[in-house]
């Protein structure tokens, strides 16, 4: 689940996973969007892959990525188990602040 994390952590790569939830896209229709080498842009699908956020599908010589929502959706659960936070969770009560003399 940390690939998950790391993955998302950098903005190129949420934009990425943003344009790929609406539809399957071209590297290059990817890279269209960006001001990035292809050199970088490579490596943030890289990322995206080793996390299992993304599929590829190689279509002649064009690589077509597709989001994997799944595993994103995973991931957001955790996090919203691990805050405490949707359905069937109470907001906890803050704890008094004890004064030290």
């Amino acid at each position: 689940m940390s690939d998950v994390y790391k993955a998302i952590a950098h903005p190129a790569r949420r934009k990425i996973l943003a344009m790929l939830r609406q539809q399957a896209l071209s590297a290059g229709d990817v890279a269209k969007a960006f001001d990035l080498a292809k050199p970088t842009l490579s490596g943030h699908f890289n990322v995206l892959k080793a996390a299992n956020l993304i599929t590829e599908e190689r279509r002649g010589v064009t690589l077509i990525y597709r989001a994997n929502i799944s595993v994103l959706e995973d991931a957001v659960s955790g996090l919203m188990d691990l805050f405490q936070v949707g359905e069937g969770h109470q907001p906890a009560a803050p704890k008094p602040i004890s004064e030290t003399k």
